[in-house]
């Protein structure tokens, strides 16, 4: 009877409790750290997840959810807002509306999408006006905190070129990742819950939360984001004839004349600048795989704190009533593009800028020069902000294809595989395991050459340079080998990591490196009178023995090479060296 009282006690008091909070002026109630101070504070990890938890409390229309490990120890967190009550990964995705996915604190040290979600998402749930206009139109899922050991490291220091906030975290995640360089090799957890969570929405617009480096000039905020020719089909030029110039439009109207990602690669912007490519690896990049338009945005270092806060959220206000003007249609071209991608005879793979298509762009820029340093020997770059201008400068916004690849009907991967067909698992790919012996008429590469990278980068020792040789023939798949249909939603993503010449390939990053070593050698002493016998045997082989000596004088003066030479055209050889163990399936 006791415990009776006590618990209807303890629930009236709760309603009370409840009932008070909304009758509060609910910005009050909900003020966040960045709002209750000066402008110069920013919510660390603790104090965010409990405002979103307080939230998802306090209204039926906010869900918070954890979605999978970190390497930090802590899961990753997505918060689901709608107007329909108590919203689900399940019904967002099942529902016609679209969607649009948010991640802050990627590199916690630029938090300014940190402070700027959670107002963002208390004014969705409480301000009428916004939750009739936006949240019957348009589903909002957020990810407070991506890089959680970043955030959780937490410092006034380690961003030496930026105005605020006072305290920040770290870039490096809790194994010192860069994780915007780890979305297709999914070296981290904090990648794998990604993909979790990205492929459970198929959002049909990403945006994810930046602070830039880099030159000074007026602009608090700029983009960078799918690059149109390279997101291609409909799609990228729907992205770059209509969506983009409805949002700069509008984030001018707003007060925050934007533009594109300043990449001018340390030199002074007035003189032109490219756009970012955005391989894969990053996080746009990895979207666009899968038919979503990305945008990262990246306010100036040295722009006030709150000036950035503010620029970011005209940002996701734009963004959410850009998706609820246009998302039906937005969600058709996606449709189209993946049925299409699938029936292309050729399919590009790389990517160049085209400097010959030079676009213009309305540029507020300050006069730069080169003065004297009082620090180091020589001269330095000095932009003077009481000589502001504005002028058109060129913009290389064009990219054509550098290289491309017929479209095969599927790729054969061997068991033997396992972290490749993990990663196809992880990203949902539809795989068939083969239950018996199948012959297949395939196309089978040859690693000819990499230049790679000597010191680490992420984590691995990058190809930068891919060449390969192919050849046709019948292959033999073996019970538990995995084809991959090309004829499938996601078959940009399988083609664009299974192809070794592709921008960020799994072969690029490191995961065949095995195939590219030696199992067998040979004893030169030995190995001398079988490459007697060879040269007296065959003369087709003597004539181009003595044909690659004359024509190398290095070779000529080389005894191991020539050898060499000889040891690959014989009967030992290893038939698995530098032959790609992923075959495109012609038949």
């Amino acid at each position: 009877m006791l415990r009776s009282f006590f618990t209807l006690c303890c629930a009236t008091l709760t309603l009370l409790l409840a009932s008070e909070v909304i009758a509060q002026d609910w910005k009050e109630a909900f003020a966040t750290p960045y709002e209750l101070g000066d402008g110069w504070d920013s919510a660390d990890y603790e104090t965010g997840i409990k405002f979103y938890r307080r939230l998802a409390k306090e209204s039926d229309h906010v869900t918070m959810q954890a979605m999978g490990p970190t390497d930090s120890g802590f899961p990753l967190h997505l918060v689901l807002l709608s107007d329909a009550k108590r919203p689900s990964l399940e019904s967002i995705r099942s529902g016609e509306k679209p969607i649009l996915l948010i991640i802050n604190a990627i590199h916690p040290g630029e938090p300014d999408g940190v402070d700027a979600s959670m107002a963002l998402a208390r004014d969705l749930v409480f301000d009428t006006e916004k939750s009739t206009k936006w949240l019957e139109k348009v589903s909002v899922a957020i990810v407070p905190f991506y890089n959680i050991g970043g955030a959780l490291n937490r410092n006034s220091g380690t961003r030496a070129n930026q105005n605020g906030p006072r305290e920040y975290g770290f870039r490096g995640n809790a194994k010192n990742y860069d994780l915007n360089r780890d979305f297709v090799k999914c070296d981290t957890l904090n990648a794998r819950s990604f993909a979790e969570i990205f492929h459970s929405l198929d959002p049909d617009l990403f945006i994810d939360t930046h602070v830039s480096n880099g030159a000074d000039y007026q602009h608090v905020m700029t983009f960078a984001h799918s690059q149109s020719d390279k997101l291609g089909l409909k799609l990228g030029e729907y992205l770059i004839s209509e969506f983009e110039p409805k949002l700069f439009g509008r984030m001018k109207d707003a007060g925050f004349p934007s533009v594109p990602y300043v990449n001018s690669g340390g030199q002074p912007p007035e003189k032109g600048f490219s756009q970012f490519l955005e391989t894969p690896r990053y996080s746009t990049g990895y979207t666009g795989l899968f038919q979503t338009m990305g945008f990262m945005s990246e306010t100036h270092m040295l722009k006030p704190y709150p000036q950035r806060v503010s620029a970011t959220r005209a940002f996701l206000n734009l963004a959410i009533e850009l998706l609820a003007e246009d998302g039906s249609r937005i969600k058709a071209i996606r449709k189209s593009d993946r049925d299409t991608y699938r029936q292309l005879e050729e399919v590009p793979i790389a990517w160049r800028v085209d400097r010959d298509k030079p676009s213009q762009v309305e540029f507020l820029g300050y006069e730069s020069s080169y003065i004297e340093s009082k620090v180091t020997p020589g001269m330095r770059l000095f932009y003077d902000r009481s000589r502001p201008f504005e002028q058109e400068i060129p913009f290389y916004n064009r990219f054509a294809s550098s290289r491309s690849v017929k479209l095969p009907k599927a790729y054969l991967i061997p068991s033997q595989w396992k972290s490749v067909i993990d990663l196809f698992k992880l990203n949902r790919i539809e795989m068939d395991v083969i239950d018996g012996e199948t012959e297949y008429d395939c196309e089978v590469y040859r690693i000819e050459s990499t230049e790679s990278r000597t010191s680490p980068y992420e984590g691995h020792f990058f190809h930068d340079q891919v060449t390969v040789s192919s050849k046709q023939k019948k292959v033999t798949a073996r019970p538990g080998d995995v084809l991959v249909s090309t004829n499938q939603a996601r078959a940009r993503y399988v083609v664009e990591t299974l192809e070794p010449e592709a921008m960020d390939s799994f072969f690029r990053w490191n995961y065949f490196d095995s195939i590219l070593q030696r199992k067998e050698y040979f004893s030169p002493y030995v190995f001398e009178e079988t490459a007697e016998q060879m040269l007296e045997q065959d003369d087709d082989l003597r004539a181009e023995f003595e044909k690659q000596k004359e024509d190398d004088p290095e070779f000529a003066e080389s005894r191991r090479a020539q050898l060499s030479f000889l040891y690959q055209r014989s009967k030992h050889n290893e038939d698995a060296y530098r032959v790609y163990p992923i075959v495109r399936v012609i038949k």
